[in-house]
């Protein structure tokens, strides 16, 4: 038998052991939240995760997000989005303002899948880049800063974790393999992965987005619009992927030839039976 059993085998057997409270717990968790330590402090937030998402420590943990070290801030981003409170997503619209991109576009990204009109917005922001005035959401430099970001390989999990945005589709792929290429080359930005969280919004303004990074000068971005606007199954998209498969990077033509023999391959709506 290991020690650590042996341990907890004999703490369970003492006689008039006193039970844990929750004032200890509270006082435990935050002694941690307010060490010197930053690992510490991040153990403390992930461990929240599985806490009561009311009371004293939630509050501190929104104050958090001032935290000087990246890595707490992302952790906290990361359980705030799995709270769903009005607290929780107010806190998510502060961290959007960060200094540091990851935050940004960490706490974008929660509110995105929390389907929250803002996440939508900085991630349309991100994908503009400087072309648009609609991409003032932020200022020039954050814009630029976003846009320049690597995207951290867990945003792999993360999209994997949403379905993709897609609901899948008999006899079609869901494009895991595409959007993993794209996500784990080292060079990628911020605005090829807006593209691609980007893909399962249908609305025209999006649609316009995606349409308009098909000729975006940085191939990766036009390879993640082809992914995203292939996984729209339209066939009437056709038209603006065609001229892809002439794309001087191969990565972007042949997604577009997948991509259009994907919508080849989705039958035509019935037309209503006429009425006799």
């Amino acid at each position: 038998m290991t020690k650590p059993l042996v341990w907890l085998l004999t703490l369970a057997a003492a006689p008039g052991l006193a039970a844990v409270t929750d004032r200890q717990c509270t006082d435990l968790l935050q002694h941690a939240l307010t060490a010197s330590n930053p690992e510490t402090r991040k153990m403390a937030v992930v461990a929240l995760s599985l806490a009561a998402t009311r009371g004293p420590l939630f509050t501190q943990l929104e104050h958090m997000l001032q935290d000087k070290d990246l890595d707490v801030r992302l952790a906290v981003v990361e359980g705030l989005a799995d709270v769903k409170t009005k607290a929780a997503i107010a806190a998510l619209h502060t961290a959007l303002d960060d200094s540091t991109p990851e935050v940004s576009f960490a706490a974008a990204k929660a509110l995105w899948a929390l389907n929250d009109p803002a996440g939508k917005q900085v991630l349309l922001a991100v994908l503009a880049g400087e072309n648009k005035t609609a991409s003032g959401f932020f200022s020039k430099e954050k814009r630029q800063a976003l846009r320049m970001m690597h995207t951290p390989r867990t945003t792999i999990l993360y999209a994997v974790r949403q379905g993709v945005g897609f609901a899948p589709v008999p006899g079609l792929g869901m494009g895991i393999s595409s959007m993993q290429q794209i996500l784990t080359d080292p060079s990628v930005s911020g605005r090829a992965t807006a593209a691609l969280l980007l893909g399962k919004d249908r609305d025209r303004a999006t649609l316009d987005a995606l349409e308009d990074a098909l000729v975006d000068k940085d191939f990766r971005v036009r390879a993640a619009a082809v992914h995203s606007l292939a996984l729209h199954n339209d066939p009437a998209l056709r038209g603006d992927l065609e001229p892809l498969i002439e794309d001087p990077k191969e990565e972007v033509r042949l997604r577009a030839a997948a991509a259009l023999l994907r919508l080849s391959a989705i039958p035509a709506p019935k037309k209503p039976a006429a009425k006799r």
